[in-house]
C-alpha cells in the first residue's frame, strides 16, 4: 500500500525523486490532472507504469522536465526558437518532437519515434524533476479508459501497485473541463503544428502558433 505525502511538506519533492531514483510508480499532482510517474530511463519502471494503467504498451506516455534545455535535450527542438518555447512552456500544454539519441529506453513509446514533454506550472513536480535530475514519464493517475483525477481519493483503487502517493489537494474545484488534462500538440515537423487533444489553454495555445506563423491542424 502506498505511503501518502504533504506536497506542502518542504522535504516532499526529496522524497519523490527517492521513489523514483528505487524505479518506483508514483502519483503526483500536476497543473492540470493527478499523474503517475515514473522515471522514464528505467525499463522496468516503464512497464510497470503500463501495468498499473492497464494500458495498451502502444499508446504513448509523455516526459515531465524541468526547463527548455532539458525539452531540446530528450526532444529535437532544433527547428523551434527558445521565444516559442517559452511562451508555451510551462504550463498545460504537452509537445510532440522527435526523440533524441539521448532518449533511448527500449520501453518508453517503442512504436514511435515521437515523444511528448511536458513543464507543468507546479511547484511540487518542477522541484521533484530538479531535485530527480533525469526526465520522468507521467500520465494521467487512473485506469485505462477512466475519468481523470483531481484529487487523490479518486484513485484510491491504484494506491496498492504505488510506491507513494503525494497530495496536492484538490486540483480543480470540480470543473469538468478541466480532466481533459493537456492540450497536446505535435511541433514535429519545421513550420507546422498539429493539434493531436483539445486540453485546457486549448484556445490560447492555438491562437498563439497562429500568430507565430506556423501553419496548423487538428486531429
Amino acid at each position: 500500500m502506498a505511503s501518502i505525502f504533504p506536497c506542502d511538506d518542504v522535504s516532499s519533492y526529496v522524497k519523490a525523486a527517492e521513489y523514483l531514483e528505487k524505479g518506483e510508480v508514483i502519483a503526483v499532482p500536476t497543473d492540470t490532472i493527478y499523474g503517475l510517474a515514473c522515471s522514464a530511463k528505467c525499463p522496468e519502471a516503464i512497464k510497470k507504469l503500463y501495468t498499473i494503467k492497464g494500458r495498451d504498451s502502444i499508446k504513448p506516455v509523455a516526459i515531465c522536465v524541468n526547463s527548455i534545455l532539458d525539452v531540446r535535450h530528450w526532444g529535437d527542438a532544433s527547428h523551434l526558437s527558445d521565444i516559442l518555447l517559452n511562451n508555451l512552456l510551462p504550463g498545460p500544454v504537452t509537445v510532440v518532437l522527435e526523440k533524441t539519441k539521448y532518449l533511448d529506453n527500449p520501453y518508453l513509446n517503442p512504436q514511435t519515434t515521437k515523444i511528448g514533454i511536458r513543464i507543468p506550472n507546479n511547484v511540487f513536480i518542477n522541484n521533484m524533476t530538479n531535485v530527480f535530475n533525469k526526465p520522468v514519464a507521467l500520465t494521467s493517475a487512473n485506469f485505462s479508459n477512466e475519468p481523470s483525477t483531481l484529487c487523490i481519493e479518486e484513485f484510491k483503487h491504484l494506491y496498492e501497485h504505488l510506491g507513494a502517493v503525494f497530495d496536492g489537494g484538490t486540483l480543480s474545484r470540480g470543473l469538468n473541463a478541466n480532466r481533459i488534462g493537456s492540450t497536446i500538440v505535435d511541433l514535429s515537423v519545421k513550420g507546422e503544428y498539429n493539434i493531436i487533444r483539445k486540453g485546457i489553454s486549448y484556445e490560447r495555445i492555438v491562437e498563439f502558433l497562429n500568430s507565430y506563423g506556423l501553419r496548423g491542424a487538428v486531429k
